[in-house]
């Protein structure tokens, strides 16, 4: 799903981090054992994280949350992780859970892609996942999400919400389970002209020519603030970041300075950011459920198949756009009816929402 340059581009801006042993770099697994148990042997999910880690407020976040309501769910599973620091521990990191016999091991992020599928190859009779891709490898259960639906709402919403007439977004690297979201919300933003007779303009992505802003990180605040200072130079009020942990840096400074607002993206922003007052909503991606339900159904027996594996619509709830918040007085009744009306357009097929980098089966 993500190219070899996108992977030297991660190569390069991760560099530093060093191997620290075939199990489990950077931090050992975290477990989580029930107690009491029932006796036997439990069945084991594992994850690895990418470099973004388990409290990226974000897809790593999500997926960790899904197997705690798994394990939560069914007591016969434990649950653990580790955490990569530098791109060169995901494959370590995914062969150190093969060797401890993990039963399901989950890989976290598009940028896991290659090294899943490696790691996979080389042990077909194990059962992996992975979030955010689909490497196409048949013990490997692809889980995407069509997130171009939730933020054409999003981009909709924010041309409505906009004083200035131009809205902005930015990337973590442009690799397609970010520029999804942009191209989403770019057309979201053309939809509303379209129907408004407006001209709002989207600063920082070019669906056309696939060019835009990115802070080159997924982790870096101070990058997310960087880029984000640049859209509102240039007018933005409302900014979609779609960078992982570097985008707090734009919803702390939304929030500090009051001059624009945010729409956050994969967990709802006013439970996994401090930076609620400053949300207009966020692009959910509904990880946890789609994990929760591959771990469970791997737990009870079934053979997870790569096809047609999970991709998350609006029509399956698996994407969606979150409450208002604190905005919800300040959103008008009329706009929330229309993006309201959007999501049933667009579940029904009446509008059709495209980007290169929607998901294949």
């Amino acid at each position: 799903m993500r190219s070899v340059r996108g992977m030297r581009i991660a190569s390069a801006i991760v560099a530093g981090g060093l191997v620290l042993g075939a199990a489990a770099c950077g931090e050992a697994p975290k477990d989580e054992k029930n107690a009491g148990g029932t006796g036997g042997k439990k069945f084991s999910a594992c994850m690895v994280t990418d470099v973004g880690g388990i409290d990226d407020k974000s897809f790593n976040t999500s997926a960790w949350k899904g197997l705690q309501e798994a394990k939560a769910a069914n007591d016969n599973i434990e649950i653990k992780n580790v955490q990569s620091k530098a791109e060169a521990d995901y494959e370590v990191n995914l062969t150190g859970f093969v060797n401890q016999k993990c039963d399901f091991i989950l890989a976290v992020g598009g940028l896991m892609s290659d090294a899943t599928k490696k790691a996979a190859q080389a042990n077909p009779n194990q059962q992996f996942a992975i979030v955010d891709s689909n490497p196409g490898v048949d013990n490997i259960y692809p889980m995407q999400f069509d997130t171009a639906q939730a933020a054409f709402q999003a981009g909709y919403l924010a041309a409505g919400m906009s004083k200035t007439g131009k809205v902005g977004t930015y990337g973590g690297l442009p690799i397609p389970p970010v520029t999804i979201f942009m191209d989403g919300f770019a057309d979201g933003v053309a939809y509303y002209n379209k129907a408004k007779g407006k001209n709002v303009q989207v600063i920082g992505w070019d669906k056309a020519t696939q060019k835009g802003s990115f802070t080159n990180d997924f982790v870096k605040q101070d990058e997310g603030k960087k880029v984000s200072d640049a859209l509102v130079a240039q007018g933005a009020d409302v900014i979609m970041p779609v960078a992982g942990g570097s985008g707090l840096g734009t919803t702390a400074a939304a929030q500090a300075n009051g001059k624009y607002s945010v729409i956050w993206v994969d967990v709802d922003g006013c439970e996994s950011t401090p930076n609620c007052p400053a949300l207009v909503t966020t692009v959910v991606k509904n990880i946890p459920d789609a994990v929760k339900e591959a771990v469970l159904k791997a737990a009870g027996g079934e053979k997870l198949q790569a096809k047609p594996g999970f991709v998350g619509t609006l029509a399956n709830n698996g994407v969606s756009i979150a409450p208002y918040h604190d905005f919800d007085s300040k959103v008008p009744a009329d706009l929330k009816a229309e993006v309201d009306k959007i999501k049933a357009d667009i579940a029904a097929g009446t509008i059709t929402v495209t980007s290169k980098a929607q998901p294949t089966k």
